[in-house]
């Protein structure tokens, strides 16, 4: 006969079946039941300055590990402070469980105070969103909510935990995880997108982000380099394969009209492995244009600018080997425009990467940040423009080194992203790049990560605005009105939080004082003033003159 459990405590049971090591959160009074249950229990409960900084962070252990990363937090204001990680999840493709409290719903003491309709309104960013209203249905809701939240394709589950059926009693057991494995493509479809590579005269692989979130990596560089047909990635399939390859075209950071889209444009199959609508396209379909081979675990979401010919679904890494298998080798077609489009591509990104210029340019910062990371180092890219400078300029060698949010695109979540990171990877150096504006906006968590111990540098591109908005207003003929603001004095600030503050007050300055910082260890904020003038004059001006090789 089973005995009696406090629900909580057997939440917190299931929770460790499912292998649960940390759980970030900021706890109200409706989550206390549960945070006792964790007093003593081997899953450790980090607490965060803002519910985003608790969901950034759980959502990137997801992303990083594949295992659903885990939150909590209060009813009413503490979950509405969820609906951002959760939507950074959602359109990611990262597994984020929340757990959020609840008044008791048995017997109301305090009528409707803080009570919203938080399952309801997580629904529609949530993969699932479900109220427990028994103690018995835990185990079975954590299988769920788990299987549910990793599956393809990953995204965010929201489970809310009343007060008082956290603290009833149940007698039922905890339900072990099992193993799942994803069915292999149909060989009649494996064939068909053989005949079509073989019969390509010019095929171009694109990697994307469903291609970075399974260890698929030597699967895929085996078949780009055992066929030897070029790739190029997206923002967020960045470092599935080492982008040192002689093959390598280029990241697709722009929509279009970049000197990489030369290649694209001209290609009559594009191989597109793991790529995800979410991202904006890398290119653009036309009826009775290039044809595409769709490769993921999920069929295709077609929409007016992709609708893929052939379909491979089912596991990436076992669809790739059996292509492979059955293209028996190189495949035979005229690579030279290719080659002489990615040579091109080489000399623009290399434009400025020793400019002298101070405030410092964006291809510079890139440059430098690329010569004091190794290979495995981890850069973690908040929200601006500097994010598409690092994804056009910044060539990442390992899957999971460049981590950028190309799906919701918020702002904020870059430092505690990083943070995840140092926790995961504490023999790699990592550092987060922000620009000010989103830097400011979860910048408290300057001080969990410092109470965590961590090594951990944080950039902060120093421009005094919203730079991308501002841009964009300038590019569009606008007056420059409504962007710009104060910046504390960021030395101070990080001092502030017990943090290692350092100013770069001359180009030549930025190499030396990263590398100082990573060799102190401990948390450290790194203030770089920016010039953003090359915006229009590369991304807009000079592409608008480009023209492609013949």
């Amino acid at each position: 006969m089973n005995t009696m459990t406090k629900a909580s405590d057997l939440l917190v049971r299931s929770l460790e079946a499912e292998g649960v090591s940390y759980i970030f959160a900021v706890p109200g009074e409706e989550n206390l039941d549960l945070v006792e249950s964790l007093r003593t229990s081997k899953i450790k409960l980090i607490l965060t300055r803002h519910e985003q900084g608790a969901g950034f962070m759980a959502a990137t252990y997801g992303r990083l590990t594949g295992k659903a990363g885990v939150c909590m937090a209060t009813l009413g204001p503490g979950a509405t402070n969820f609906a951002t990680p959760a939507a950074y999840a959602h359109l990611g493709g990262m597994p984020l469980i929340m757990i959020t409290g609840q008044k008791p719903i048995k017997k109301s003491k305090q009528g409707q105070f803080q009570i919203i309709d938080v399952v309801g309104l997580f629904d529609p960013i949530c993969k699932m969103s479900k109220q427990i209203v028994h103690g018995n249905t835990i185990p079975a809701l954590v299988r769920e909510a788990f299987r549910i939240a990793e599956e393809e394709r990953p995204g965010a589950v929201l489970l809310e935990l009343p007060e008082d059926i956290a603290a009833e009693d149940t007698d039922a057991p905890v339900l072990a995880p099992h193993t799942r494995h994803y069915a292999v493509a149909d060989e009649a479809v494996l064939e068909e997108a053989t005949n079509l590579i073989k019969n390509a005269k010019m095929p171009l692989i694109l990697i994307g982000a469903g291609a970075n979130r399974r260890d698929a990596q030597r699967t895929l560089s085996n078949f780009v380099h055992t066929t030897g047909i070029p790739f190029f990635n997206t923002q967020m399939g960045k470092g599935v394969v080492d982008e040192r390859s002689e093959i390598f075209m280029g990241t697709a950071a722009l929509s279009s009209g970049d000197y990489l889209h030369c290649a694209i444009d001209r290609a009559d199959l594009i191989i597109n492995i793991g790529h995800d609508v979410i991202e904006k396209p890398p290119f653009f379909m036309e009826y009775g244009g290039k044809q595409v081979i769709h490769i993921n675990y999920k069929s295709a979401k077609v929409d007016q600018v992709y609708f893929p010919q052939v379909e491979v679904v089912g596991d990436l890494a076992r669809s790739i080997e059996r292509l492979n298998e059955k293209l028996g080798g190189e495949v035979k077609f005229d690579r030279s425009y290719f080659i002489r489009i990615k040579e091109d591509v080489e000399i623009h990104m290399k434009h400025c990467m020793d400019d002298s210029r101070f405030p410092i340019v964006p291809q510079r910062i890139v440059g430098d940040t690329r010569k004091v990371m190794g290979d495995k180092d981890i850069i973690a890219l908040d929200n601006g423009i500097y994010k598409l400078w690092f994804a056009r300029n910044y060539k990442a060698y390992h899957p999971n080194t460049v981590l950028l949010d190309n799906a919701l695109a918020t702002m904020g979540a870059g430092l505690s992203s990083a943070m995840m990171a140092a926790m995961l990877h504490p023999d790699r150096r990592v550092m987060a790049i922000c620009g000010d504006g989103g830097f400011m906006m979860n910048s408290q968590e300057l001080e969990t990560a410092v109470r965590l111990g961590l090594n951990l540098v944080v950039t902060v591109l120093n421009d005094g605005s919203y730079g991308m908005i501002r841009w964009k207003q300038q590019a569009a003929g606008f007056a420059d009105y409504g962007l710009t603001y104060n910046n504390p004095d960021f030395v101070m600030y990080a001092t502030s939080y017990g943090a290692i503050g350092h100013r770069v007050e001359a180009v030549d300055d930025l190499i030396p004082t990263l590398e100082k910082a990573f060799k102190a260890g401990g948390v450290h904020l790194v203030d770089v003033p920016v010039d953003y003038s090359e915006n229009q004059k590369v991304l807009i001006d000079e592409l608008e003159q480009k023209t492609c090789l013949l």
